[in-house]
C-alpha cells in the first residue's frame, strides 16, 4: 500500500490536473497498467496507448474492476468515485509511479546501461564477469533474459516495460546485487522504459540500419535520435568512437566522455574525452578447435587480453567493457580472467566437439548477421566452413532469399534446415531458402529435421572445418504450429556426442 502523493510526488511538469491534499491521501493497493492484470480495490491504472490496444479505453472498465485512481493522458468520464489525474505523458508517469511503487532501487545500485545497433548482449556479459571478479554482485536485464543471482527469467523484450525494471531492480536489491547492466533498446527509450533512471554509465556500441518500419521507428533518424536519448539520462557516456555515429549520441548530453576504439582518430575532435581505450596488436588464434583473439589495450591503464570467442567486433566489446570496468578495478589479471573466461549463450557461442575442429553456435538471422559472421569466421582460413540454417516462418520470404543467397556465396557447404516453422511447412520455408542459394554456386543439401541435421554436420566434420549453427542462437525451443517445444541445440551436440565418439 502507497499513498497516492508519495506516487506522483516527482511528477513536476508532466502533471496537468491538480490533486488536492486530500485526494493525494488516498491509499493505493496496487499500481497497473495491463488490462489482463487483477485488480484490486484501490488500483491506480495507468492508460497506456499501445500499438494494437489503447488503455484510455478500457478506463471505465478498470473503475469497475476497483481502480480508484486513473492517470491519462485525455479527458476521460468517470464514475465520480474515481480520480482522474491527467499527465502529459502516460508513459513517462508509469515510469516514475513504478519507481515510487518499488522504493526507488535504481538509487541503490550502480547502474550501467548499453544501446546500439550490435554487441549488447555479449558485452554486458564481458562486464558482468569483471564485476563479479572484483566482489561486485551484477544483475542484467537484456535479450538472453534477466539475470539475478544465479537465476535467469526469460524476457519477451529486450528492455521490459518500466514496471517490470523497476520490479527487477528491486530484486536484484533484495538479493545483495549492488550493480545493475542493462540492454537499453531504441525502442524502450521511444517508450520512456527507463525514464527517470539516472544512470551512473551509458554506452554506445554502434549503430547501423535495423528497426526500421512497421510499429518500430519510421526512418533511421528518428532510430538514431532515440538511442541518443540515454546519454541525456546519464553521469558518464562510454562511446565507440570508431563508428561514424557517436557524435550524434552526445549532442545534448552533459556527461563526462570517454571513447574506445581501434581505428585512427586524427580526423575526430576528441578534446573533450578524459580518455580514449585503445586495442593494439590484434593476433587470430586457433587452438584445440577453439578460435580466439588476443590483444594489448591502453587507456586508463595498459594491459593484455584474450578472448576465446572469434572476431574483431568482440574486440571492440570487450574494449568497451574494459572501459567501463576501469572504474571499478585496475588489476589486469581479474579483467584477463574474466574476459577469458566470458562465452555468451547464443552469440558465436563455442561448443566443443573436437580438438580438430570448431563448432560455434550464433543467433544470426538475417542477412545482414550472417555475412557478418561468416566473414568473421573466414578470416581463421578453416579448411572448410559450414552453415548450417532455416528460417522462421510467417516472416518475410525477402530474409530467405538474402540468407539463402548469402551462405551459398560465402560458405563451403550449406546446410538447409528447419528453424522455427509456426504455421507453415518447413518443406515450403527449405524451397524459398533455395531460391536464394540457387543466385550463388555454392555446394548445398537440405535436412529437413535440424536434429539430423546438426548430426550430419557433426559425423562428417573434417579436420580443419568450421561450422556454423545459424539462427537459433540462445532459443531453447522450437515454434511449430504455435506450440513450442524443447529443444536446445546444446543438448542435441551433447545426444550425438555420447552416441558416438567423433574421431577426426
Amino acid at each position: 500500500m502507497r499513498l497516492l502523493k508519495d506516487l506522483i510526488s516527482e511528477f513536476g511538469s508532466l502533471l496537468q490536473s491538480s490533486v488536492t491534499e486530500e485526494q493525494g491521501s488516498r491509499e493505493i493497493n496496487a499500481l497497473i497498467y495491463d488490462t489482463r492484470a487483477e485488480f484490486v480495490s484501490g488500483s491506480l491504472f495507468v492508460c497506456i496507448t499501445g500499438a494494437s490496444f489503447d488503455g484510455h479505453d478500457f478506463a471505465a472498465e478498470a473503475v469497475k474492476k476497483g481502480a480508484s485512481v486513473i492517470v491519462s493522458e485525455k479527458d476521460i468520464d468517470l464514475p465520480d468515485s474515481a480520480l482522474l489525474i491527467k499527465v502529459e505523458d502516460s508513459r513517462k508517469a508509469l515510469a516514475l509511479l513504478s519507481s515510487a511503487w518499488f522504493g526507488h532501487p535504481s538509487k541503490e545500485l550502480v547502474t550501467i546501461g548499453l544501446t546500439g545497433t550490435k554487441g549488447k548482449s555479449t558485452t554486458c556479459y564481458m562486464i558482468r564477469n569483471i564485476l563479479d571478479r572484483t566482489g561486485r554482485k551484477c544483475g542484467i536485464i537484456g535479450t538472453i533474459g534477466i539475470v539475478i543471482g544465479d537465476k535467469t527469467y526469460e524476457t519477451h523484450n529486450t528492455t521490459p516495460e518500466s514496471f517490470q525494471i523497476q520490479e527487477y531492480m528491486r530484486q536484484m536489491v533484495d538479493a545483495g546485487c549492488d550493480t545493475l547492466v542493462m540492454e537499453v533498446s531504441s525502442q524502450g527509450l521511444k517508450q520512456s522504459r527507463v525514464y527517470g533512471i539516472d544512470f551512473d554509465y551509458a554506452v554506445f556500441t554502434n549503430l547501423s540500419k535495423d528497426h526500421i518500419g512497421g510499429a518500430e521507428h519510421k526512418d533511421f533518424e528518428e532510430y538514431m535520435y532515440c538511442k541518443s536519448l540515454l546519454f541525456k539520462q546519464c553521469k558518464c557516456a562510454i562511446l565507440n568512437i570508431d563508428d561514424p555515429h557517436f557524435t550524434d549520441m552526445i549532442k545534448e548530453s552533459r556527461a563526462s566522455l570517454e571513447g574506445f576504439g581501434i581505428g585512427e582518430t586524427k580526423d575526430k575532435d576528441l578534446s573533450s574525452f578524459k580518455v580514449i581505450e585503445r586495442a593494439d596488436n590484434l593476433t587470430l588464434t586457433t587452438e584445440g578447435g577453439v578460435m580466439g583473439i588476443k590483444f594489448d589495450y591502453s587507456g586508463h591503464f595498459p594491459g593484455k587480453a584474450y578472448l576465446s570467442i572469434p572476431g574483431k567486433f568482440n574486440v571492440m566489446n570487450a574494449l568497451c567493457a574494459i572501459t567501463v570496468c576501469s572504474h571499478f578495478t585496475t588489476d589486469t589479471g581479474v579483467i584477463y580472467d574474466a574476459l577469458a573466461g566470458t562465452h555468451v549463450r547464443g552469440r558465436l557461442e563455442p561448443v566443443k566437439i573436437s580438438d580438430k575442429c570448431s563448432l560455434l553456435i550464433d543467433y544470426a538471422h538475417n542477412a545482414v548477421a550472417l555475412e557478418s559472421v561468416i566473414n568473421t569466421l573466414r578470416d581463421y582460413s578453416p579448411k572448410r566452413l559450414v552453415v548450417l540454417f532455416g528460417c522462421g516462418g510467417n516472416r518475410s520470404k525477402d530474409r530467405r532469399y538474402e540468407m539463402g543467397e548469402v551462405s551459398s556465396r560465402l560458405s563451403d557447404l550449406t546446410v538447409v534446415t528447419s528453424d522455427n516453422p509456426r504455421f507453415e511447412k518447413p518443406e515450403d520455408i527449405i524451397n524459398d531458402i533455395l531460391i536464394g542459394v540457387g543466385k550463388a554456386n555454392g555446394k548445398y543439401i537440405t535436412i529437413p529435421d535440424r536434429r539430423e541435421a546438426i548430426k550430419y554436420v557433426i559425423d562428417n566434420a573434417e579436420e580443419g572445418d568450421c561450422i556454423l549453427l545459424a539462427g537459433k542462437g540462445n532459443e531453447d525451443y522450437q515454434e511449430i504450429e504455435g506450440v513450442r517445444y524443447h529443444m536446445d541445440e546444446r543438448e542435441i551436440i551433447a545426444d550425438i556426442l555420447a552416441d558416438k565418439q567423433v574421431v577426426l
